[in-house]
């Protein structure tokens, strides 16, 4: 198969365990091919048993000799997150790398998770910030990466602090914006916390510029019975080779973020071309929504009181 213009190398994985959420299809699913590639076992949690079965199918094609598990995941609901990390936490294996990477966005009317929460706040960071923080002893044993996945959206609009459920004025792009700027908060804050703390992660963020994945198509879950206005754009584009990435180019970032030997910690991680919409991942400047570290200690006591997961305290922690 002819490599992509945009295609990164990653580096040999034998022996490393890797967790990718959102990974039965789109960016999710060419993460997971890739790092099955270079030698990770791969665990997908997934929502969907029969998406997630296909998928593995794919990265078998590919790579027959691939390490593959499924595990159920929906992280929409904080008992499936328990229930996920209970699962990894007895088979005591440390967890190498975790890519955050599942995400819903802007259903046309205000949706809640199972816990009463803004659909897209509670899945896109709730729940991955639950995961996080219930997986934190495998993470540690791994001296883990992980890389968080936001949007262009998150340098864009602001935390509501007054109505994070947005119950009062709904706006589903507003809400989908703050949901990606809290990841960011959450993941550049894991990482001050694991420097003070010495838990030995890396946390960084990246995003994978614009391309006609999933996560704008036709949803009847979400209330969207067809592809939205922007999707068609995104895709006529996109097939044309104007401005907008593929569904190839759009994993490298978060996989550049999550193996590449000189990401860092604390960076966000895009795509280089016009507009950070495609192209090869490089570092890039901080959204400013996402530099003010007092919003993000704010973010991170308001997401331990959501969700009822509490991370160890750090000397950041006692300063704040």
């Amino acid at each position: 198969m002819a490599k992509s213009a945009t295609e990164i190398p990653v580096p040999d994985l034998t022996g490393k365990l890797a967790v990718v959420t959102g990974g039965s299809d789109g960016v999710g699913l060419g993460l997971a091919m890739r790092l099955a590639g270079a030698g990770a076992e791969v665990v997908l949690p997934v929502r969907n048993p029969r998406k997630g079965e296909a998928a593995l199918t794919r990265i078998r094609e590919r790579h027959p000799a691939a390490t593959l598990s499924l595990r159920r995941l929906d992280l929409s609901a904080l008992d499936s997150v328990a229930a996920l990390a209970d699962q990894l936490l007895a088979e005591q294996r440390p967890i190498h790398i975790l890519i955050n990477n599942a995400g819903v966005m802007t259903p046309p009317e205000r949706q809640t998770t199972r816990d009463g929460f803004e659909l897209q706040f509670g899945t896109n960071h709730l729940g991955h910030a639950a995961l996080v923080g219930r997986l934190l002893p495998l993470l540690r044993a791994g001296r883990a990466r992980v890389a968080s996945q936001i949007s262009v959206a998150a340098n864009q609009h602001a935390v509501n602090w007054d109505d994070l459920q947005w119950e009062r004025s709904y706006d589903g792009d507003k809400a989908y914006s703050q949901s990606k700027i809290a990841v960011g908060l959450f993941g550049l804050e894991l990482q001050r916390r694991s420097e003070a703390g010495g838990w030995g992660i890396t946390s960084n963020l990246s995003h994978p510029g614009v391309a006609p994945t999933n996560l704008l198509a036709a949803r009847p879950d979400l209330g969207r019975d067809r592809p939205t206005p922007r999707a068609r754009l995104i895709r006529a584009l996109s097939a044309r080779g104007i401005l907008f990435g593929t569904v190839d180019s759009a994993p490298q970032s978060a996989l550049y973020a999550a193996t590449a030997p000189g990401a860092a910690g604390g960076r966000l991680y895009g795509p280089s071309g016009v507009g950070h919409f495609a192209g090869p991942p490089a570092e890039q400047k901080l959204y400013s929504r996402l530099r003010d570290a007092e919003d993000a200690r704010r973010l991170w006591t308001v997401t331990e009181e959501l969700t009822g997961v509490r991370f160890p305290a750090t000397e950041t922690t006692a300063s704040a």
